[in-house]
């Protein structure tokens, strides 16, 4: 995030997350209560597809109301909706990436500053709900498809973060139960 970027995202009351959160395939999330490191690979696909039907629940609310930060440095459901949305379009990508080449290496992604920068607390929740549940689909479907071997190919994120396609599918489903948990409060 640029420095103009964190005045922005601070201005917004946005807290940028640096917290590295591969801890998750070691251990059960002390908030949300999935153990990453416990789901079946073959279990992915259909975790992706009933959060999506959870955010589609939560996005069939008052928009105004959904729009609402409970504080200022906390997302509201709408925004916390568009990072989904957006991890799960981004994660498609990275999978593509690690089934397509040999071991890349992932391009950063400034979740704090696309949130700010797509103005995710203004966006329509009704059609966050549509797009996050397109996407959350194209990703069940990828995860679907990897067999045998695909499951060990590598990527890598800048940051050291090493993944094979079994690890990443782990990584990935704990962020939006996470989120999910952190609007609902309700736990898996």
């Amino acid at each position: 995030m640029t420095t103009s970027e964190q005045a922005e995202a601070a201005a917004d009351g946005i807290v940028p997350d640096s917290k590295d959160w591969t801890w998750v395939l070691e251990r059960p999330c002390p908030d949300c209560g999935l153990d990453s490191g416990a789901v079946d690979r073959g279990d992915v696909a259909g975790m992706i597809r009933a959060n999506a039907e959870g955010w589609t629940a939560v996005l069939a609310g008052d928009p105004g109301a959904l729009r609402r930060r409970p504080r200022p440095e906390i997302w509201s459901d709408v925004e916390y909706a568009c990072h989904v949305r957006d991890v799960f379009r981004l994660f498609r990508v990275r999978l593509d990436l690690m089934l397509d080449r040999e071991d890349p290496l992932f391009p950063n992604w400034d979740q704090d500053g696309t949130a700010v920068a797509e103005r995710y607390g203004e966006q329509e929740p009704a059609v966050v709900a549509v797009e996050l549940a397109e996407a959350a689909e194209l990703l069940a479907v990828a995860f679907e498809g990897v067999v045998g071997a695909q499951w060990a190919r590598t990527g890598n994120r800048s940051d050291g973060a090493r993944f094979t396609v079994e690890s990443f599918s782990r990584y990935l489903i704990h962020d939006p139960v996470h989120h999910l948990y952190d609007v609902t409060g309700e736990r898996v």
